[in-house]
């Protein structure tokens, strides 16, 4: 009778603490929502460049080098000056090689004289032997002479061709139109044959700017290359101000490097002001053929995690919710989903997405701190001022 009690009252019992538990779950709170704020994602007008690291470079650099060796007897030019095409820059020690032209000159001269008497002579020999008062052998032999006298004339003008070209690279003159820079050496210096480094001239106008891209951008350059716009290129200086002059594609170097996988590119531009110098650092800009009407949201919603960006995106829902009496109830909320995106530039406060999010979708921008995916959320009256840096 005692067991039999037992058996009946355990079923009952955990019976009641089930309808209890039942009970309890069905009366507990709900959590209340978090209070975000939210943006609607907009289409505009995105016009954004990809930049470039690049060097200013003169399209035409010479440096001076003396071809004949010497002391240098004189400099005709300010440093730092444009010369013109011609110009005298400098003078080598130029007396023995005067000398030497004049030698060479009258070399030229003996050996034309010795041509003249050896023509004369075979023109009587010749006569001669007509007549058969002459032996045929002295003919020859005059015959020869002539001969003779022409080679050396041609040996006495390659001389003197030599000894005036040596005395031309005596004086040397600027190849080109460009600006000068400082001497590398001063007078009285001694100077080697194509060693020694006298000066360097640049032509500045056009000017180039070389850039290295990655080989998966090279087709893009060849079309830039065949067409392009006054805004396609635009060129960012050391201070931060922008080149107000129009660029375009000069050359596209003629292989990939195989231990980077980049190319060099140069980019031509207008630089009759001088503001361009050889050798400065400056930010190529170049026209992103994406650019146009993209959908764009305040870059203060963006969350960065492990490198991948996301943002979260508020959308009604409708909730069923049974009550304890099992009646069934319909409810409207507002649910919070995390979404990945694709990030393009950034334009002032907001960025463009290439991809996640779509023109009219509410992001939220602030409030998300403490927010979960799928998590509740309820709108605020008013957004705070925009942040300068992605959440993470």
């Amino acid at each position: 009778m005692k067991h039999r009690y037992i058996y009946w009252l355990a079923p009952a019992a955990l019976l009641t603490w089930a309808a209890c538990g039942k009970k309890q779950q069905a009366g507990a709170p709900v959590a209340p929502p978090t209070s975000v704020y939210l943006a609607q994602a907009k289409t505009a007008e995105a016009v954004y460049y990809d930049k470039y690291q690049g060097i200013v470079v003169s399209i035409n650099t010479v440096e001076l080098r003396s071809q004949v060796p010497g002391f240098v007897t004189g400099i005709f030019f300010k440093e730092g000056d444009v010369v013109q095409k011609g110009k005298v820059l400098y003078e080598i020690d130029k007396r023995k090689y005067q000398a030497a032209y004049d030698q060479a000159k009258a070399n030229v001269l003996s050996a034309e004289a010795n041509l003249v008497k050896a023509q004369k002579d075979i023109d009587r020999y010749n006569m001669l032997l007509k007549n058969d008062a002459i032996a045929r052998q002295t003919v020859d032999q005059a015959q020869a002479t002539f001969e003779t006298s022409k080679s050396q004339v041609a040996v006495a003008k390659a001389g003197l061709e030599s000894a005036r070209t040596d005395l031309s690279y005596a004086t040397i003159t600027a190849p080109f139109t460009g600006r000068i820079g400082i001497s590398q050496v001063r007078l009285g210096a001694q100077v080697a044959v194509g060693t020694t480094l006298m000066n360097t001239i640049s032509a500045e106008h056009p000017i180039g700017v070389d850039v290295v891209i990655n080989e998966q951008d090279i087709n893009r350059f060849y079309n830039l290359q065949k067409s392009s716009t006054d805004s396609t290129f635009k060129l960012v200086l050391p201070d931060g101000s922008k080149y107000n002059k129009p660029g375009k594609v000069l050359a596209v170097d003629r292989g990939v490097s195989n231990q980077t996988g980049s190319i060099k590119v140069r980019i031509q531009f207008p630089n009759e002001d001088d503001v361009l110098k050889d050798g400065m650092s400056a930010v190529l800009q170049v026209l992103n053929n994406q650019s146009g009407n993209r959908v764009q949201i305040p870059y203060k919603a963006v969350i960065e995690q492990m490198g991948e960006f996301f943002v979260f995106t508020a959308r009604d829902t409708t909730v069923k919710d049974t009550a304890a009496d099992k009646s069934v109830k319909d409810r409207r909320d507002t649910i919070a989903k995390q979404v990945k995106i694709k990030l393009g530039p950034r334009v002032n406060d907001d960025v463009v997405v290439m991809d996640g999010v779509k023109q009219g979708d509410n992001v939220i921008t602030d409030g998300f701190t403490r927010l979960r995916d799928g998590g509740r959320v309820t709108t605020g009256s008013a957004a705070p001022a925009a942040g300068a840096a992605p959440k993470k």
